[in-house]
């Protein structure tokens, strides 16, 4: 997944990303809901939510917890925290692991 030139191929990196993400999240049987298009609503048990969407101006893959935002970028093969460094995928195990207590592999 080379993510490096224009909105088209951005918007469909990320929607392949997100659908990626929805169907980790149907494995690990979490209660999820997408109320947009490019917006994934996480809710676990105690009423707190992960909100991860695509920001198409700033082409980056979004991800809101109750630890703060995170800003993931495209870089080689796949997301970056802009940051830290850290992979979309495996930053998001972690703050679904320590919000809702469930793993979930990606």
């Amino acid at each position: 997944m080379q993510i490096e030139s224009g909105e088209a191929e951005f918007n469909q990196a990320a929607a392949a990303t997100l659908t990626h993400i929805e169907q980790a999240l149907e494995d690990a049987e979490l209660d999820f809901e997408t109320p947009a298009d490019g917006i994934i609503e996480v809710e676990f048990d105690d009423g707190s939510k992960i909100i991860i969407n695509r920001h198409g101006v700033a082409r980056e893959i979004w991800v809101a917890a109750r630890s703060g935002g995170f800003h993931f970028k495209p870089q080689n093969a796949g997301w970056v925290d802009t940051r830290s460094g850290e992979p979309l995928y495996d930053k998001l195990a972690a703050l679904i692991a320590a919000q809702g207590g469930v793993m979930v592999r990606f």
